[in-house]
C-alpha cells in the first residue's frame, strides 16, 4: 500500500517552513533556491520529471506536467508559491522557522501563506504519480518565487520568458481560498472568484524651493500634505460587483441579516473575525503609506513625495486613477509606482461546480459560496496568458481560529487535521476533474 497524501502532508509543510525563504521586496534575501531543489526532489522522488529555473541568482521556481488521459481537455495549473514575508523573531512565541507541531497545530512563517498549500500540492501529487493515477487533462504544478513582492522573479518572470510550460491551460487553482469559516453557526467554504487590482501610486508634489526662514506661499511639502489627507479621508462608496453580491446573498441566507448598503457593519457584524477581510471588498481603498521629502530643517525642499497604496475592484483601475488626480489637485504628479490587474471569474462553470463536488465529498451539504480577495495572488500574471484564475486551498478550520488574521501575522499557524482534509479534498478534484 503506497503512502497516501495525507500521511505526510504535516511533515512536508514543517520542512517547507525550515527553509528560510524571506522576501524582503529588494531581492536581498536568501531566495528560493533551497526551498525550490528541496520541492523538485520530492516530485522526481516520486517518479515525475521537474524543471528548475532561476530568474536571477537564488529565485529559483519548480514547474512540472502530469499527464492526462484526454489531451482534447484544456490543462489545469495547480500552482503555489515558496517565498514568505519577513518574521521578526523576537515579536514570535516561538522560532518562526522552527515549523513545530503543538496542540494539532503546525507554527511557522508559511503555515498559512502558504507553504501548507504547497505541501498539500506536493503531498496530492506525490500520491497520484505513485499510485499511477492518471487525471483526465493535463495538470501543470507550479511552485512559483517572488509572489509576495509581486512576481517579477517568479510567475511574471515566467509568463514572459516560458509561456511554452502553461501550453493548453485554461484555468488555475491557488491561494487563497477553499477554506471554512463559521456564518450563522454554520460552516460555509469561501471560494475566490475576484481579486482587487493593485495602484501603487507615487505622488510627486512641486513648490518654490528656499530658506526657511523666509514666507514661501508655494511649499511643496504644504501641497503633499493637503493632497495625501484628501486622498486618505476620502470616502469610497459602496459598490458591489456580481461576486460580492453572491457572497452577501449566501451570507443573508445563512443568517436571515439583510445587506443594508447604508450600514453594512450590520451583516460585517455575523462574520466575526472574517469581517476585515470581506470588509475591504466592498469599496475601492486608498491608503497613505510613505512620505519623503527635503534634506535640511532651514531648507523648504522644492518637491515633496508621497506612496499611496490603492487597491481598485474589478473593472474601476481607470476610474479610481481619475479620483484620486483630482483629490490631490494642482502642482502634484500622480504615476503608478506598479500596477495590476484585478480580476474576476464566473462563479459557475465545471471546475467550480467540480471544486464544489469535493468539498461535499469530505463535508456533505456544507455552503459554499464565492468572494473578493482584497489583495493579489499569481493568478494576476497567469491572467496574461488568458488563464482564469480561482483561490482554492481548502481547509476545514475550527471556528476559534482567526485564519484570516493569519496573514503575514505574528504566530502564523495552521491545524494540523486541516492539512490532512484539503488533501481529500484536493485529491479528489484533481484525480476527477
Amino acid at each position: 500500500m503506497h503512502m497516501l497524501a495525507e500521511d505526510e502532508v504535516v511533515r512536508i509543510c514543517q520542512e517547507l517552513i525550515r527553509i528560510d525563504t524571506s522576501n524582503f521586496g529588494d531581492n536581498s534575501g536568501p531566495g528560493e533556491r533551497a526551498a525550490a531543489e528541496y520541492t523538485a526532489g520530492l516530485i522526481e522522488e516520486a517518479g515525475l520529471a521537474t524543471e528548475l529555473i532561476e530568474s536571477a541568482p537564488g529565485r529559483a521556481s519548480v514547474i512540472c506536467r502530469m499527464e492526462g488521459s484526454n489531451s482534447s481537455l484544456p490543462a489545469l495549473v495547480v500552482h503555489g508559491h515558496l517565498d514568505v514575508v519577513p518574521a521578526l523573531k523576537e515579536d514570535w512565541s516561538v522560532d518562526p522557522f522552527g515549523g513545530e507541531e503543538r496542540d494539532g497545530l503546525i507554527w511557522g512563517r508559511g503555515a498559512v501563506d502558504m507553504k501548507d498549500m504547497d505541501a498539500m500540492i506536493l503531498s496530492v501529487l506525490r500520491e497520484l504519480q505513485r499510485g499511477k493515477v492518471t487525471p483526465r487533462r493535463d495538470l501543470i504544478f507550479a511552485f512559483f518565487a517572488d509572489e509576495e513582492a509581486g512576481g517579477a522573479y517568479g510567475a511574471s518572470w515566467l509568463v514572459d520568458n516560458r509561456p511554452e510550460l502553461f501550453e493548453g491551460a485554461t484555468e488555475a487553482i491557488s491561494e487563497v481560498g477553499g477554506f471554512s469559516a463559521t456564518i450563522g453557526g454554520q460552516r460555509a467554504y469561501l471560494l475566490q472568484t475576484a481579486e482587487k487590482g493593485i495602484s501603487w501610486l507615487r505622488l510627486v508634489a512641486h513648490g518654490r524651493a528656499g530658506h526657511g526662514s523666509q514666507i514661501n506661499t508655494d511649499n511643496a511639502v504644504t501641497r503633499l500634505a493637503r493632497a495625501v489627507t484628501r486622498i486618505g479621508d476620502y470616502t469610497w462608496p459602496i459598490e458591489l460587483t456580481p461576486t460580492t453580491r453572491q457572497f452577501l446573498d449566501g451570507v443573508t441566507e445563512l443568517t436571515g441579516v439583510s445587506f443594508n448598503p447604508d450600514n453594512p457593519e450590520e451583516l460585517l457584524a455575523e462574520l466575526g473575525t472574517l469581517a476585515r477581510f470581506v470588509g475591504a471588498t466592498l469599496q475601492n481603498t486608498a491608503n497613505p503609506t510613505m512620505l519623503k521629502s527635503g534634506y535640511k530643517h532651514n531648507v523648504i525642499p522644492g518637491t515633496a513625495e508621497a506612496l499611496v497604496d490603492v487597491r481598485t475592484l474589478p473593472g474601476q483601475q481607470e476610474s479610481v486613477l481619475d479620483i484620486v488626480r483630482e483629490l490631490a489637485g494642482d502642482g502634484v504628479e500622480v504615476t503608478y509606482a506598479h500596477k495590476d490587474t484585478s480580476l474576476e471569474v464566473p462563479f459557475a462553470g465545471n471546475l467550480v461546480d467540480s471544486m464544489i463536488d469535493a468539498l461535499h465529498g469530505e463535508d456533505p451539504g456544507a455552503k459554499v459560496l464565492p468572494y473578493t480577495l482584497s489583495g493579489g495572488t499569481d493568478n494576476k500574471s497567469l491572467s496574461r496568458l488568458g488563464i482564469a484564475g480561482y483561490g482554492f486551498a481548502p481547509l476545514q478550520l475550527p471556528p476559534e481560529l482567526d485564519f484570516t488574521g493569519m496573514f503575514h501575522g505574528v504566530d502564523e499557524r495552521v491545524p494540523s487535521d486541516s492539512l490532512k482534509f484539503g488533501t481529500r479534498v484536493l485529491r479528489r478534484l484533481l484525480s476527477t476533474y
